[in-house]
C-alpha cells in the first residue's frame, strides 16, 4: 500500500470528524475497502481511530462537567454485551464465508438511511431558518413510553429518573454495530438520547464519548485475539493522520452553522453509500479470486 494515501485518507476522515464532530468510524471503514483492505480488517483496524478520538473528546467533557459517568456506565454494560454478540456473528459470518457482502448490504442500508434522514432534516431547518419560523417548542412535562418503563434509576448529573432497560438496549445496539460494522456509533446514540431518551443535550455527547471508547476498545481487543484482523502498522498511520487532520475540521466547523454542516454531513453519508451500493452490482475487474486458510 502507499502510506501516503493511507496517511492522507487518515487525515481526511480526522478533518471531517473535526468538523462533523462524529468519530469518523462510518467513514473510514469504507474507505479502506474501497482500498482493497480485505473488509474483515478495515472493521477492525479502523475502529482503532474512533478510540483515540474518543479519548479526546471524553477528557475535555470530562473537565467541563459535561459527563454522566453513572449514565454511561449502565450504557457500557449493554454496549460490552452488544459487542460480544457482536464478535460472535462477525466470526459466524466469516467461517461460512459471507462477510465481505454482509459488511457491505450494511453499510449500504445504513449509511442510506441515515444519511437521507439527516438531509431531510437539514434541509427543512434551512428553509425554517430563512422564513424566520422557530422551530416547535417541547411541551413541558411531556413523556414518551420509554419513560414508564419499570426498573428505575436516577442519575444526578443528566437530572433525570429513567428506566435502566432502554439505557441497556440503546448500548447493546451500538455494541453489536461497533464489532460487525467498526462504527462507534455515536451518530446514532446521540440522536436516540437527546429525541427517545430525553437525556439534557449538554451531557450527551461526554457520556456516548465514554462509553465509545470501551466499548470500541474491547471489541478491539477482541477482534485481534479472536480474529487476528487489527493491522498495528495501518491504525498507528491512520490515528496519527486522524489527530492532525481533526484540529483543522474544528476550525472549519465553528465557521458554519449547525444546520449547514448536517446537510454536507447527509450529503457525505449518501455518497459513501451510494458507492459502495455501486460496487455490489458492477462487474469487478477479476471475476475470480485466491482465498488461503479459509480467509
Amino acid at each position: 500500500m502507499n502510506i501516503f494515501i493511507i496517511l492522507g485518507m487518515g487525515a481526511a476522515v480526522g478533518f471531517l470528524s473535526g468538523m462533523f464532530g462524529v468519530g469518523g468510524g462510518f467513514l473510514i471503514t469504507p474507505l479502506l475497502i474501497f482500498y482493497n483492505i480485505p473488509p474483515v480488517v478495515a472493521v477492525a483496524t479502523g475502529a482503532n481511530q474512533v478510540v483515540a478520538s474518543s479519548i479526546s473528546g471524553a477528557l475535555t467533557h470530562f473537565r467541563r462537567g459535561t459527563l454522566d459517568v453513572k449514565l454511561g456506565s449502565v450504557l457500557l454494560v449493554g454496549g460490552l454485551a452488544g459487542a460480544t454478540v457482536g464478535i460472535w456473528v462477525f466470526s459466524l459470518l466469516r467461517r461460512i464465508g459471507q462477510l465481505d457482502l454482509i459488511i457491505s448490504l450494511m453499510y449500504v442500508l445504513f449509511l442510506g438511511t441515515v444519511g437521507g434522514l439527516m438531509l431531510f432534516e437539514s434541509i427543512n431547518a434551512m428553509r425554517r431558518a430563512s422564513k424566520n419560523i422557530p422551530p416547535a417548542p417541547r411541551r413541558p412535562g411531556h413523556h414518551h413510553w420509554v419513560h414508564r418503563l419499570p426498573l428505575k434509576m436516577r442519575f444526578k448529573k443528566s437530572k433525570i429518573f429513567l428506566s435502566v432497560i432502554p439505557i441497556i438496549a440503546l448500548g447493546f445496539g451500538i455494541g453489536i454495530l461497533t464489532s460487525v460494522m467498526g462504527v462507534g456509533g455515536g451518530f446514532i446514540m446521540v440522536p436516540a438520547m437527546i429525541y427517545l431518551l430525553r437525556i439534557p443535550t449538554n451531557v450527551v455527547v461526554g457520556t456516548s464519548l465514554f462509553q465509545i471508547i470501551f466499548v470500541t476498545a474491547y471489541t478491539t481487543v477482541v477482534q485481534a485475539a479472536t480474529n487476528f484482523s487489527v493491522d498495528i502498522v495501518l491504525a498507528f498511520i491512520l490515528m496519527i493522520a486522524g489527530v492532525i487532520g481533526a484540529q483543522y475540521g474544528v476550525r472549519v466547523g465553528q465557521k458554519l452553522r449547525g444546520e449547514q454542516l448536517r446537510a454536507l454531513l447527509g450529503l457525505l453519508v449518501l455518497a459513501v453509500g451510494l458507492r459502495l451500493a455501486v460496487a455490489l452490482v458492477v462487474t469487478p475487474s477479476d471475476i475470480y479470486s485466491v482465498a488461503i486458510g479459509g480467509n
